[in-house]
């Protein structure tokens, strides 16, 4: 182990001057996701009746006069539904992407006529828009961001008449997300590493994902330079100080899903040697069982439902990263078949605090959504 520590920081140094590896495409992973017919109905069901559902509803907006107390429809007429303004594009997103994969279904009528209601040239300008006055620069800053980019990624490559009007008019909106994150990634010194939104590690691999199936060289190097910057010299993470009561997300896994996007294959498995040293011999901790959710009913205790899900897609992506023949892939991918399980029992369970944004992370996980071809 010293000789192998000896020789991490030169893997690792030869590693950031080489182009990241591609992500592993979906087939080669053992566990196979998959969405059932009852599953693609239900699901879109629920973001149906989220995303024009205006209250209850949890603004995050800085009033800059009285002339900003508006009801959400009039803040946000693409995306005022759903609670809040990332779960109301998440939902659309989550909508997109169930209409590309599974064509003809029986919602699929409903959907486009409320996509194409909501994704408007005139309400996503209006969306735009929003983020002029400078004390709104930082609304949804970086989760929604995220969910929006990808939103604008799951466009582009759909071969469909509407799809693409649709992506036309996103481009203001999209483009005003990309000036501010281009702006705010240089600045922020230190990553955010909670397990609620401000998450630094997924805004990075959302933005990477994004920048290489666009061709951003600039967000790209962007995102590089600050996840090397931020995690390549972690080492040892206490996996047992996780989860915090209110997390949806794992920052450790966070961290090791976006590192996989940033290093070579050779670099990365020295890199999780370092970053979780125990994993080999089972030493997951905490982060092997799912997480029990003491009150669905309760909006931030809920959260733990949604951390199941995003465990199991960052275990698997994890995985998916080491070679074929590494013991960590057979501990990552059994405890991301236990994390499905788990977090897919609260999906649609009746009460809105998880209703209205659960199946979205349930639809990231069962179509592979950052890991390569689609299912």
């Amino acid at each position: 182990m010293r000789a192998f520590l000896t020789a991490l920081p030169i893997l690792l140094a030869v590693a950031c001057s080489m182009p990241p590896s591609s992500p592993e495409p979906a087939a080669a992973f053992p566990i196979q996701p998959r969405l059932t017919p009852a599953q693609v109905e239900s699901f879109a069901r629920l973001a149906l009746e989220g995303i024009v559902r205006e209250y209850p509803n949890k603004p995050g907006e800085v009033l800059g006069s009285a002339a900003d107390v508006m009801p959400p429809r009039a803040m946000h007429p693409a995306f005022y539904g759903s609670f809040d303004w990332h779960s109301a594009v998440h939902g659309h997103w989550m909508l997109i992407r169930l209409l590309k994969l599974h064509p003809g279904s029986a919602f699929e009528a409903e959907a486009r006529a409320l996509l194409d209601a909501h994704l408007s040239a005139d309400n996503l300008a209006a969306e735009a828009e929003y983020f002029t006055p400078r004390h709104n620069h930082a609304f949804e800053r970086t989760y929604g961001w995220a969910w929006l980019l990808r939103t604008a990624l799951e466009l582009h490559d759909w071969d469909d008449p509407q799809g693409r009007a649709w992506a036309r008019n996103l481009v203001p909106l999209e483009a005003r997300i990309l000036e501010l994150t281009k702006e705010y990634l240089p600045r922020l010194s230190w990553p955010l590493r909670m397990g609620e939104h401000p998450n630094t590690a997924w805004a990075l691999s959302e933005f990477l994902d994004y920048a290489r199936t666009k061709g951003d060289a600039e967000l790209e190097q962007l995102a590089l330079e600050r996840a090397r910057s931020y995690y390549l010299e972690d080492r040892a993470y206490p996996v047992n100080y996780e989860p915090s009561g209110h997390d949806f997300f794992s920052p450790c896994l966070l961290e090791a899903d976006l590192m996989r996007r940033v290093l070579d294959a050779e670099a990365y498995a020295a890199w999780l040697e370092a970053f979780l040293p125990r994993l080999t011999r089972g030493g997951l901790g905490n982060l092997a069982q799912p997480v029990v959710v003491s009150d669905p009913t309760d909006g931030k205790l809920v959260h733990l439902a949604g951390l199941n899900l995003v465990r199991a897609w960052c275990q698997r992506g994890i995985a998916g990263a080491l070679p074929a023949q590494d013991p960590r892939r057979a501990i990552l991918l059994d405890a991301a078949a236990a994390h499905q399980r788990a977090g897919l029992a609260y999906v649609g369970s009746g009460h809105y605090e998880g209703d209205h944004w659960l199946a979205s992370f349930a639809v990231y996980l069962l179509t592979d959504t950052g890991l390569g071809a689609a299912r």
